[in-house]
């Protein structure tokens, strides 16, 4: 049933991603990627809030915040304290988290974003402070009476940062462009892996819908631990409806935490929701205010690497790229620097390496499940294989054939065309004694062409391909095809004049 209003949906969100620090926020512990690690085995006092721990500020995850910040273009706050935000989970073994609450790191910046229909979106972001994260909780459901949880602390205290956007998002297009864009920056800045299926990096998502025309927000709910853009766009466009469902039929939202079921694909609703008065925070007495000087965030912007979209940018200005081909290649970090490498080592075009880059060696990638840090081809040798094309020694296809070589065995394109025979022959000679032959042993074929039927051509063009084994210069190969059919049409000709005469 169609609504009885036109709604708007108003969607903020909070982003908790993982710091990828050498140790824990507050002690010592190595951080660890706790889907392969033994459960429980880098944990200290600290981390498992036994009495009388004392924790420190890692001074690594306070500049990779500071990082995030600029780069999310916020102020970085010179002044900046703890607090204790206390709520008692199973996951949270001192019955607190160390938090920030009146002083976060960074505050007041924006990104801005395009969607996938193309529409601009400028977001704010409120604050990124930062925080620890708790224990990872296993329920064991099992043909017993009772079910039981299992607690790892391995997480318990690994950096996290929280940013926190207005609510400035009014479609679930929105919010799946300004989600992969926070991914994206934390990726190039390195400062998280982006691995949504390890937890590294969970999303929340704040929904209310509103007629068409009112400033005033409606009530809003929150999706937790969303861990998957399509779980992302999924919940919030299924939390949108079912809000407007409940509007047109009287009813009021209620304000809440909501959990999503995937295998339904509906929200739960999972507790009523809390407001900051229900956490009780206060100020953290074993750790003193953090105070970062001006130097010092000079010091971390220094070193803050070019971002996405200046790298995009520059991509279509500097290399002339199509627009399209710059953002599949500036997205990741690793692909733009292996493309520049390429570039680099080549004395072509950058768009012929953009072009076997995003084609054939990300195809290849895509089939064995392949990032690009772990590909066997160095940069260098893919420009050495493009070059090979340029000058003629390969052709397309052959050159298809050594690059599917040098992923599976790192040898150099030089090597491997050497090793299976795959130069291209483009002497002139060779190529008319092999032309020759195919025309001789094709004779209906060739009288087909002559009698008008010109799709024979690419018949017989196959087949100087195939006697070459695919090596044949396809330009070069035409060309004398043709000439040996135009010779064989004017002879022929010359022989219908001579009888014409005669009679």
């Amino acid at each position: 049933m169609k609504p009885l209003l036109e709604y708007e949906p108003v969607i903020g969100m909070e982003i908790h991603a993982e710091l990828r620090t050498r140790s824990k926020m507050f002690c010592g512990c190595a951080v660890t990627d706790t889907t392969v690690a033994e459960p429980n085995t880098t944990i200290c006092p600290v981390c498992t809030g036994l009495p009388g721990a004392m924790p420190a500020v890692n001074r690594e995850a306070v500049e990779q915040a500071i990082m995030v910040g600029l780069a999310l273009n916020c102020h970085i706050n010179e002044f900046t304290s703890f607090a204790r935000k206390n709520y008692f989970y199973p996951d949270l073994p001192k019955g607190y988290q160390i938090s920030q609450y009146d002083f976060p790191i960074a505050t007041e910046g924006w990104v801005d974003v395009a969607d996938e229909n193309g529409a601009a979106h400028h977001i704010r972001v409120r604050r990124a402070h930062m925080e620890e994260d708790t224990a990872k909780l296993f329920h064991v459901y099992e043909p017993r009476e009772v079910d039981y949880t299992l607690i790892d602390f391995n997480r318990c205290g690994v950096p996290l940062l929280e940013i926190v956007s207005e609510p400035d998002m009014h479609s679930v297009e929105a919010a799946h462009a300004y989600a992969t864009k926070i991914r994206e920056i934390l990726r190039y800045l390195g400062v998280n892996s982006g691995d949504m299926e390890k937890g590294v990096l969970r999303f929340e998502a704040n929904v209310s819908v509103r007629p068409v025309g009112r400033e005033r927000l409606g009530t809003r709910t929150e999706i937790k631990n969303l861990n998957s853009f399509r779980a992302l766009t999924l919940a919030t466009a299924y939390e949108i409806e079912r809000q407007i469902a409940v509007i047109e039929a009287g009813g009021e939202v209620v304000q809440e935490t909501l959990g999503w079921d995937a295998l339904r694909n509906v929200t739960f609703s999972q507790r009523s929701k809390e407001h900051a008065h229900d956490y009780r925070y206060f100020p953290e007495p074993d750790l003193p205010p953090l105070s970062i000087d001006r130097p010092w965030i000079d010091e971390v912007a220094a070193v803050l690497p070019e971002l996405p979209d200046a790298k995009y940018a520059r991509f279509v200005a500097d290399y002339g790229l199509t627009p399209y081909d710059a953002r599949v290649l500036a997205t990741d970090r690793a692909v733009a620097d292996y493309f520049e490498s390429a570039v680099k080592a080549y004395s072509g075009a950058p768009s012929s390496v953009a072009k076997w880059l995003s084609g054939e060696l990300f195809y290849l990638m895509n089939r064995e499940g392949v990032a690009i840090e772990a590909v066997r081809v160095p940069p260098e040798a893919l420009a050495q294989l493009i070059g090979l094309v340029d000058a003629g020694t390969l052709n397309q296809n052959s050159a298809k054939t050594v690059l599917g070589e040098m992923f599976a065995t790192g040898g150099s394109p030089e090597a491997i065309v050497e090793a299976k025979g795959l130069a291209q022959i483009s002497d002139n000679d060779q190529l008319t004694a092999i032309v020759a032959h195919v025309v001789a042993d094709n004779a209906d074929q060739v009288a087909a062409y002559l009698a008008g039927k010109d799709s024979v051509f690419q018949w017989l063009m196959g087949q100087v391909m195939r006697a070459t084994r695919g090596r044949a210069a396809p330009d070069v190969a035409r060309q004398l095809l043709q000439d040996a059919l135009e010779a064989i049409c004017d002879e022929h000709k010359g022989h219908f004049d001579s009888e014409a005469k005669a009679k």
